[in-house]
């Protein structure tokens, strides 16, 4: 007797225990539910059984589940099942229990329709599925009396309290779920959507490969689109990797030349000797190796446009034959004495300050003042943060029509791209995008997957240790150089104060710092010098500090130390 008292009261636990088991092994809600019932069967010797949920969508009941009779009939209403009934239960929240399911009228066309020849008294349960808000639905179970002994209901209904607990939180998780799903669904589809209408913000032939929409690019568009038709040099100004060379071939489409060729050499890339038989060719015989004549880059540019880019780099002694090519329009080939003239449109590029170099004696003023025509300056990604999402979703559409993917970005992927410092412009983005794309395992390039959120990107120690000196400004050229004042000679036993920066470093010096107290000061000095020791890698520095990388990257925004990339 003791035995069966024992296993009377283990069977409610063994039953929650498997019920749970069911609920959080699969993610096929009908099967659950399903399975519930049977466990529910096999426990409570229960007729029949049913789960009704609200509809996620509106407010209407429909049976999800059934054990002991056909679903497809149930929801049909061919078996009388008491919807009305279970209406109330869900809307008052309160359970109903029958001991004699024919002497209510709510139950007795559903009871008497499903007896069989054995015509036992039944009992009906009807539970609210709920958590902690509005119902979710109902359970509800029939039990026959066993020999017409009517059972004590109590531990049947506590039991079924539970149970209806664990179905209504195992609902309610897959209902944010499938919610969270469909938002994710249709933010991939703007997503999608956006990537392929990607176009650039002035659709003017020559300027569709550059995307843009920012203050800052609408002014070089303008700019471009007001020089392109004249015949005047243009020198192009900006840190490497902000898109002169595109800048210069819609220069050249949209000039009266676009019918000839565009010529491009990278000076830098190439040695003096061999840069002077590359611009202005050689004949038979000049040199080693030239078994033949050949046309240089000024002749095969002629009636078209020639961009020299890195112009900034050249050597001294070639800066003057080039003076004189811009001057003339004349040049002789290497080893020849016939003099060619060529009618071209010149584009230079440079991210070197030429006005530095000029003051420096690095780079020859009258060639300067020839080339500085028409500046035109290309803005830093930095300076124009409101194209990276669009940057992003282009070079993105790219590297799925080259790898045959359909990638996405997520929002806060891109969010966190707007965020980055990008040293390397507009190239360091595109490379940014590609590596993120290459190594995504799922079909949405989410936030983790980019460097930068894993302590990766080695860019913000790249730029601590390159940092440019002389970053191309626009010019402020005085008309004669400001007289030097007299060196005077310190007291004795005291250091001389550390002489003025020359003018041309007034555009380089950062802007003075906003005033903080001395408690910020001190914090300040603190990230500083350990983002500093640390190489400024975000990492080391918080776990120099004893913080989380997050927790340093807050701290990095708010004492405004422009490490935003991290």
């Amino acid at each position: 007797m003791l035995r069966d008292a024992a296993t009377e009261t283990a069977l409610p636990l063994i039953g929650i225990y498997e019920i749970s088991k069911v609920l959080g092994s699969t993610l096929d809600m009908d099967k659950a539910l399903h399975d519930v019932l049977n466990i529910l069967s096999s426990y409570l010797h229960m007729r029949h059984g049913a789960i009704v949920l609200r509809d996620p969508e509106g407010e209407a009941l429909e049976i999800s589940a059934v054990a002991g009779m056909s679903l497809k009939l149930a929801r049909s209403g061919e078996l009388r099942y008491p919807m009305a009934a279970v209406a109330k239960v869900v809307q008052t929240g309160i359970p109903m229990v029958v001991p004699d399911a024919a002497d209510e009228p709510l139950l007795a066309e559903y009871i008497a329709h499903g007896q069989g020849e054995d015509d036992e008294p039944v009992s009906f349960f009807c539970v609210p599925i709920k958590t902690t808000g509005k119902p979710l639905g109902a359970l509800s179970v029939e039990r026959s009396w066993e020999g017409g002994v009517r059972h004590v209901f109590e531990h049947d209904l506590r039991f079924l309290t539970m149970v209806a607990t664990l179905v209504g939180q195992t609902v309610g998780l897959h209902h944010k779920v499938a919610a969270d799903r469909g938002r994710l669904l249709e933010q991939n589809a703007r997503l999608a959507k956006q990537m392929e209408e990607v176009k650039p913000a002035v659709p003017v032939q020559g300027l569709e490969d550059i995307v843009g929409n920012s203050e800052a690019m609408g002014r070089v568009f303008a700019q471009v689109q007001q020089a392109a038709p004249t015949k005047a040099t243009i020198l192009l100004r900006g840190e490497s990797g902000t898109g002169k060379e595109m800048i210069a071939r819609a220069i050249h489409i949209l000039s009266p030349r676009s019918a000839k060729a565009f010529i491009k050499v990278n000076c830098a890339a190439l040695a003096e000797s061999v840069l002077e038989s590359e611009l202005f060719g050689h004949e038979k015989g000049s040199f080693t190796g030239a078994s033949a004549e050949r046309k240089g880059r000024f002749e095969l540019a002629n009636g078209g446009t020639l961009f020299l880019d890195e112009i900034g780099e050249i050597s001294a002694p070639f800066q003057a034959k080039l003076l004189r090519v811009l001057q003339e329009g004349e040049f002789e080939r290497v080893g020849g004495s016939k003099t060619i003239k060529v009618d071209i449109r010149l584009v230079a590029a440079t991210n070197r300050n030429l006005e530095e170099a000029v003051a420096k004696n690095e780079f020859r003023a009258d060639l300067y003042y020839r080339l500085n025509v028409v500046p035109i300056f290309l803005p830093p990604l930095r300076e124009r943060q409101g194209d990276i999402p669009l940057l992003a979703m282009y070079f993105l559409k790219r590297f799925n029509e080259e790898n045959g993917r359909q990638l996405t970005f997520s929002a806060e992927a891109l969010a966190n791209l707007q965020g980055c410092f990008f040293p390397g412009n507009v190239r360091e983005l595109e490379n940014c995008v590609t590596r993120s794309a290459t190594m995504c395992r799922g079909a949405v390039v989410t936030e983790m997957d980019l460097s930068c959120r894993r302590d990766t990107c080695l860019s913000s120690v790249l730029w601590n240790i390159q940092r440019p000196a002389n970053p191309p400004v626009a010019p402020i050229m005085p008309s004669a150089p400001p007289p030097q004042p007299a060196p005077q000679p310190a007291p004795p036993m005291v250091a001389a104060a550390p002489p003025p920066p020359p003018p041309s470093a007034a555009a380089i010096v950062p802007p003075p710092a906003p005033d903080l107290t001395e408690a910020d000061l001190s914090e300040r000095e603190r990230l500083v010098q350990a983002m500093e020791k640390c190489g400024w890698v975000q990492a080391k520095a918080a776990r120099l500090l004893g913080l989380t990388p997050r927790q340093i990257g807050y701290a990095l925004k708010k004492h405004g130390i422009e490490i935003r990339q991290l």
